[in-house]
Order: C-alpha cells, then structure tokens, then sequence
C-alpha cells in the first residue's frame, strides 16, 4: 500500500472546496464500529453515522474486505454489459424491500430524480398532459432541480428559483388535504412521502404508520402511483427493513440510499405493479449506476444486515433507547419519537448550540435538525452497552442544557 501522509492544514491555508457546507471544526481520521477517532487518538461516540448512512459503523471488516477484494479486481466495465454483482444485488435488495425492478443509482436525490420521472412517465401514458406529484411540506427529497423542487423547506429552495413545476404541496399526515387536492386537480399522477421526514425533524404523522395505509387506498382510488421515499428510513433503521414494512401495505415506488451502501455511495428506485416497466431502454441511465464495485458492496451490506440480525437488533436496542430517554428526560418537557435506530428528542427551545457542547465537552456526535430536534441516528448493530455509553452522555447533556 502506498504510504501516503497528508501535511495539516494551517490555519491562514486558502482551500480550493466550494464554501457549501458550514463544517465543524474537526477532522477523524478513523472509524471502528460506533465510535470515530481524531489523529491525536481522542474517541467520539458517533450517534450520527454519516446521517444514517454507516447502518453498520464504520469499517466493517466484512465490508471493508469486499471493497478491497473487488477494487484490486475489477471497478467498472458500464452498463453496456452484463454485470453479475448488479444482478445479484438486484436479486437482494428486491428480497427484502418486495419489489420487482431496481435501478442502481449514486444516491438519494438520484433516486428520487427517477422516481419523478417514473410518475411523469405514467401520467403520460395515462393521457395526462401535465403530471402533478403530491408531495409534503417539512419534506426533504434531495438538492437537485427537481428534488428540491418536492421538497417542503423554503430555506434550501431559497435562490434557485423558477423552480420544477407542478408539485402540490399538503401537510404531513393530512388525509382529507389529499383528497381535497384530488378534487382540485384532477391531473395528478403520484404522490410521493416520506415514511418519517427525518430532516423535518424525525416527524411522524399524526395517525402513525396508518397513514400509510391511507395514502395507499386513495392511490388506488384514484389510479395514482403511491411512492415512498425511504432514503433515510430504510436498510433496517426503523426496526423493519423498509418502514412502510410496519404496515401491510407494498408501494408502487421505493427509493432508497445512505444505509444501502453503509459509505459507498449508491442508491436505487424500485418499482412493482403498475409502476413495473414505465422505464425502458433510453428513458434512463447512469454512468456510474451499478457498477461493479458499487452492486457487490450492495449485496455484501444487505447479506451482513441480515446475518447479523442487525434489523431486529436496531428494533429492541432503538426501543430501550427512546424507553431510557423517556424516563430519564421525564421532568425536562422534551418530546422522544422516532422508530428504531431513528430517534429525535425535541426540546422546548431551539437547540443548534448543543451538536458544538456535544462534542466538545461529551465527545458525542450528534445532529439537531428543525431548530430544537436533537436527531439520534446510530448504528443499527449498536449493542447495549454501546446504548448505555450514549444515553449517559446524552442525559447528561441534556440535564446541563435545560
């Protein structure tokens, strides 16, 4: 392996990175499991993960082993040929999610940019001239024209107008709102939600998960495609594989991302029903999508979820997590919701100062999102033990701070 040292950026060092993102203040230079690791050797608790993308921790051995094996072996020959792993990971991933077709893809916003034109595509073929897509407010689909277009947060759409046209906006969980903007506009193909909106603040609708059985009978009412995005929600993190799995109900449309890849960046639409076949040869590609290297680290992190149990760990240890925080928060007027290893405490007053006192003076990773939403992502193999270590430096926090 070539050795190679990166000299430490000083301080008055002009950098050459596009200033898009307002980054902390530190750097890690490893990872094992649960915990990160700066180059002085100091440990952090990463109650993050990458925003729910390493399900596994960080450098899982056998994830780790896959993408070395293959990178010394073969990365990528493109789509124009056949490629085992891809077909393989097909073959996984619509084993766990129940669907039909799959497309590999980059990331999320990709995802969910094919999942639009899928909704576009059968409206067309419906005879519909002008596709619209429901979609929620509090929403977060991506930072690509369209998916920030169907996104709920005038703040990340602020600069980039005209926006994409013809989404409609409803709130979250609000079943008569559909129906109402199914009478209004009678040219509406799809409506596209997420399970739980996690950058809106680990939000669940009203009326639970049976919501979803609600929005599944009036896509069927109407003959629109019921589509589900699932980039944060799924690959185990709620305790199911996929969350719409806590009802009975199968989307048409699925997409997904961050914890299929556990790091690598991939992510996929699937289809089923209706929705089977909308995308031809020509009507969609990628140059990058499903490559080898990237199909085999998918089919290596779906078979190491499922050996390891890790959706049904991620189900009993997020419940002693959100039960401990409950009881333990009893007194602080804090709300804890959230499913499995997604869990947001939300606090009385808004709360952006606590991811710096975190991790500075608990070295714990944490988020806060929607103003005072304190967002807990951890890995969904995290054990007990591991669970305890976060919930006494989080109380702790927490306790300090209200």
């Amino acid at each position: 392996m070539t050795d190679i040292t990166l000299a430490p950026i000083q301080p008055d060092q002009p950098s050459h990175l596009m200033a898009t993102y307002g980054r902390q203040a530190i750097s890690f230079v490893r990872g094992r499991g649960a915990y990160l690791y700066t180059e002085d050797g100091t440990e952090y608790l990463d109650a993050l993960t990458g925003i729910a993308v390493c399900g596994l921790g960080h450098a899982h051995p056998v994830i780790a082993e896959a993408i070395a094996e293959q990178a010394a072996t073969l990365v990528h020959t493109s789509n124009l040929f056949e490629i085992p792993w891809q077909t393989a990971a097909a073959q996984k991933l619509a084993e766990v999610s129940g669907m039909e077709e799959i497309f590999f893809s980059n990331s999320g916003a990709e995802s969910n940019e094919g999942a639009i034109k899928i909704a576009r595509k059968f409206g067309t073929q419906q005879g519909v001239r002008l596709p619209k897509i429901i979609v929620a407010e509090q929403s977060f689909h991506g930072r690509t024209l369209a998916t920030l277009s169907a996104t709920g947060n005038k703040k990340v759409q602020d600069g980039f107008v005209p926006l994409v046209n013809d989404f409609i906006r409803v709130p979250f969980g609000d079943v008569e709102a559909i129906q109402e903007a199914a009478l209004q506009h009678p040219d509406i193909v799809a409506i596209l939600i997420e399970p739980i909106q996690g950058e809106g603040g680990i939000n669940t609708a009203p009326q639970g998960f049976s919501y979803l059985e609600e929005v599944r009978n009036i896509c069927n009412q109407h003959n629109w495609l019921m589509m589900l995005d699932e980039i944060q929600t799924g690959n185990g993190r709620t305790g199911k594989y996929f969350a719409y799995q806590h009802t009975n109900i199968v989307p048409d449309v699925l997409t997904t991302a961050k914890g299929l890849g556990n790091g690598f960046p991939v992510g996929a639409v699937m289809t089923q029903g209706k929705a089977v076949g909308l995308l031809g040869p020509g009507s969609h590609g990628s140059t990058y999508g499903g490559t080898v290297l990237g199909s085999r680290v998918v089919y290596t992190v779906i078979d190491t979820i499922q050996k390891e149990n890790a959706v049904e760990n991620a189900a009993v240890v997020g419940r002693y997590i959100v039960d401990q925080l409950r009881a333990k928060l009893a007194n602080k007027n804090v709300q804890v919701r959230g499913f499995g290893m997604m869990i947001g405490i939300q606090l009385p007053k808004d709360c952006a100062e606590l991811v710096a006192i975190a991790r500075d003076e608990h070295k714990l990773i944490i988020n806060v999102t929607a103003g005072s939403v304190v967002r807990l992502l951890p890995p969904i193999n995290m054990t007990q033990a591991q669970a305890d270590d976060l919930l006494e430096r989080l109380v702790t926090l927490i306790n300090s701070y209200l």
